[in-house]
């Protein structure tokens, strides 16, 4: 245990705790967390991971009383005699003070059993740091059986629409990263993905509202990355997950993680398997007009069911050639089999509500996807302070879509059935390089630079047949074949310089972007070719101890996905399709945010945006005519969002810890669509609040609140909605085995009411899903105890993969 006596506490100003982290052999722990905490209540105020050679640094350390512990799979926790920081003040040389800490030693959980008591204290679900709030998957009830999707949903100032679009604080546009690499895909696409993946799998999710140059330039309402769980330990470890879960249909899901790590080369592995079932009912109004004049009307029934199996794996080396020197394989994939079996009732009006048809139809659809991705990456020490890493990747995504659309009239149709039978075929390829390099410099100046070359070529081919009294025949109308070509070529460059109370950060990113597309079924198509700055600033400054000031800006842009472009049709029923749109524009966005911060707990923050060519979903009348509807994207003129954001972790009792968090915002949408002019805004706001419990003898419990105040998207008006989910913790088996229960949408509240309103359309929809489900996870580890860890690399494919389909 460290004395008081042995901390250097400097007489000039300290702004720096520095130090380094050894194991029992004086072999340097790599990414073990640091945490400053308060010493008057066991905050953590800041928190910092070791480098390479164990070494850490928490910069910008504020007047006061603290401790400092360290933890680390596999070792005991360490916590530190009391540090204190005095009242900093300028000095002529304007050089800040460091306390440096005595090397640290960890000691094995194994082998030594420590009788001293420390502080203990417990890590909070939910986290706030100055750019971004931090959700603490690891180790919490609510992630018994859940998928990665569901836990997201539940995230502060995070809605996820009918149609999986995710939107943070009310802004659509968002980058989701996994494990520094960005998802190949948006929309249902993404979605299908993260339900796919366990939230057992997951150590935390990081919501970055404002994020600097050397991100990719997309994401205007800002990154949501989620990051696995890591076995570092020395020797070869793992762990093996159950869970079953029952609302009306089973979900099961299983996985496996395996470790083996040796002085110089790291093996690493992980497989993952789901296969579960859930329902979609969607109740649909829709009237239809031609002068303000109403012409007819129809009423659905949907209801869908949707059995989905999916494998993921992820493997890979990390190879040290010298102590500068370290090289990395990694391969990953994702092979997801979905089927959906959907029934449709609908009955159409005139415009004095006498019945004109009614049908019901039979909607058979079957999805394949194998993907694959590989990454080879190089990290690289250059001189002193110096350090160039790069990425070279490539990833190929196939996909197949079948569907069969049988249709039967009772009513002003056909007397035989009609059958429409689709045929897709996709390919889609992406090719990458990426160089980083990172060096101090000095007067606590950092400076980032780097470039990346992207490829990405989709080939998507579909074939559609009408079945007409036992003949086949071709449907030349929605067959087509459509080809799309990007390159962008990107470059950037970082400063971020510390001051006494200051930390200032200027950053510039360029990108040229050449895309083409054509449909080769009457060739039509677009030759782009554009060149765009990127500007990002942020200023942070402390005031005092208790409180901070920050502000930030930059300038983003949010591409279409490739499916967004992609026209290809995919049938809901008999009168409703989804398509892309290759006219669709990218759009830029100028993000500002000024936030205040007390005690180094409560936050207050106040955001704006504007956003030119915002797209956005929409549903309308469709050109063939005909009274059918298409769901697809558009371009409107502007967007405008107002936002503040309050953070508020409290603590009742102390066995009972609370995070609050709640958004209010003001979005305006200026734009012309479908004869329909809009020009409006709606102020709305989101909740939610989280509850951790602490009940002794092992057993732990959460308990999640979410609420959607009603909001206005573009033309959709959606009605209020939110859930509540508890769950359950006990650790068994010496610790190695954890049990687990969890409740979601207890109230069976969380369903989508909207209305969708145009000068010559009106469709209102009720839609709900099988979310309330109880589910029973178990947890194993196993493996030695020791942890030099091992290293993850992030890739270079990530703006091109996020939206790939």
């Amino acid at each position: 245990m460290l004395l008081a006596s042995q901390l250097k506490v400097l007489s000039q100003p300290v702004q720096y705790i520095t130090g380094r982290v050894n194991d029992a052999n004086g072999a340097p722990v790599e990414f073990a967390t640091v945490t400053l905490h308060r010493a008057v209540d066991s905050l953590v105020v800041k928190s910092e991971y070791t480098g390479q050679q164990g070494d850490f640094r928490i910069a910008a350390v504020p007047q006061g009383n603290y401790f400092v512990q360290v933890s680390m799979v596999g070792y005991e926790r360490y916590t530190s005699a009391p540090v204190v920081v005095p009242a900093s003040t300028a000095q002529e040389s304007g050089i800040a003070g460091v306390v440096t800490l005595p090397v640290i030693s960890l000691v094995s959980s194994v082998s030594t059993n420590l009788k001293e008591v420390t502080v203990q204290t417990r890590k909070q679900l939910f986290e706030r740091e100055s750019d971004r709030i931090i959700v603490n998957i690891e180790g919490s009830p609510l992630a018994a059986g859940a998928t990665s999707l569901e836990v997201l949903a539940r995230s502060p100032g995070i809605t996820i629409d009918q149609n999986d679009n995710i939107s943070m604080r009310g802004r659509q546009g968002v980058l989701v990263l996994l494990d520094g690499k960005l998802i190949p895909m948006t929309g249902t696409e993404l979605g299908n993905m993260l339900r796919s993946m366990p939230a057992e799998q997951l150590e935390k999710i990081e919501l970055i509202t404002n994020p600097p140059a050397k991100y990719e330039a997309a994401g205007s309402a800002g990154i949501i990355s989620i990051k696995t769980k890591k076995d570092t330990r020395l020797g070869t470890n793992g762990s093996v997950n159950l869970s079953y879960g029952r609302g009306q249909f089973g979900r099961f899901t299983s996985g496996v993680t395996l470790n083996n790590r040796q002085k110089k080369i790291n093996l690493f592995g992980s497989y993952n398997y789901t296969n579960r079932s859930g329902f979609s009912i969607l109740d649909l109004h829709r009237d239809f007009y031609i002068n303000s004049s109403l012409v007819g009307s129809s009423k659905q029934y949907n209801y869908q069911e949707m059995p989905m199996q999916s494998h993921t794996f992820r493997g890979g080396i990390d190879y040290t050639i010298t102590k500068s020197t370290l090289l990395g394989l990694t391969v990953s994939g994702l092979a997801n089999d979905i089927d959906v079996n959907g029934t449709n009732d609908t009955r159409t009006f005139n415009a004095q509500g006498s019945p004109e048809a009614i049908y019901s139809s039979d909607n058979v659809r079957a999805f394949t996807s194998p993907n694959m991705a590989v990454n080879m990456n190089l990290k690289q020490t250059v001189g002193k302070g110096g350090e160039l890493t790069s990425d070279l990747d490539y990833a190929r995504y196939s996909s197949k879509r079948l569907q069969n659309l049988t249709t039967r009239f009772s009513l002003g149709g056909p007397a035989s059935p009609l059958v429409l039978q689709g045929d897709q075929t996709g390919l889609l390829t992406i090719k990458s390089f990426k160089a980083d390099y990172t060096k101090s410099l000095p007067k606590q100046t950092r400076l980032e630079a780097g470039a990346k070359l992207s490829w990405v070529h989709s080939d998507n081919d579909v074939l559609f047949t009408n079945i007409v009294e036992g003949r086949t025949l071709i449907d030349s109308g929605k067959t087509n074949h459509f080809i799309y070509d990007e390159n962008i070529i990107a470059g950037y460059i970082n400063l971020n310089r510390k001051f006494k109370k200051t930390t200032l950060q200027l950053g510039l990113r360029g990108e040229q972007t050449n895309t083409t597309g054509l449909q080769a079924i009457g060739e039509e198509g677009f030759d782009r070719h554009y060149f765009q700055f990127f500007p990002s600033a942020s200023f942070k400054h402390s005031l005092t101890d208790k409180h901070e000031l920050s502000m930030s800006m930059s300038r983003r842009i949010d591409r279409p996905s490739y499916n967004q472009l992609n026209p290809f049709r995919s049938y809901i029923d008999a009168t409703t399709y989804g398509a892309g749109n290759p006219s669709l524009l990218p759009q830029l966005s100028y993000n500002m945010e000024a936030a205040y911060t007390f005690r180094q707990k409560y936050t207050a923050s106040f955001s704006y945006n504007v956003t030119s060519k915002p797209m956005i979903s929409v549903v309308q009348p469709a050109p063939d005519g005909d009274r059918l509807v298409v769901s697809t994207f558009r371009n409107l003129t502007r967007q405008d969002y107002y936002g503040i954001t309050l953070t508020a972790p409290v603590e009742p009792a102390k066995w009972w810890r609370m995070y609050n968090n709640v958004v209010g915002y003001y979005n305006v949408f200026i734009g012309d669509l479908a004869g329909t002019s809009l020009n409006a805004g709606l102020p709305a706001f989101s909740l939610s609040s989280n509850s951790t419990f602490t009940l002794g003898k092992g057993w732990s419990a959460d308990l999640n609140a979410t609420y959607q105040s009603r909001e206005l998207y573009g033309f959709l008006r959606v009605r209020p909605l939110g859930q509540l989910t508890g769950g359950f913790q006990k650790n068994m088996l010496g610790k190695k085995g954890t049990l687990r229960i969890n409740f979601t949408d207890i109230f069976y509240t969380n369903r989508v009411r909207a209305t969708s309103t145009y000068s010559n359309y009106v469709e209102r929809f009720n839609q709900r899903q099988d979310s309330r489900v109880g589910t029973v996870s178990f947890i194993y580890r196993f493996g030695r105890e020791t942890v030099p860890p091992s290293r993850r690399n992030q890739g270079g494919a990530e703006e091109e993969k996020r939206r790939a389909s």
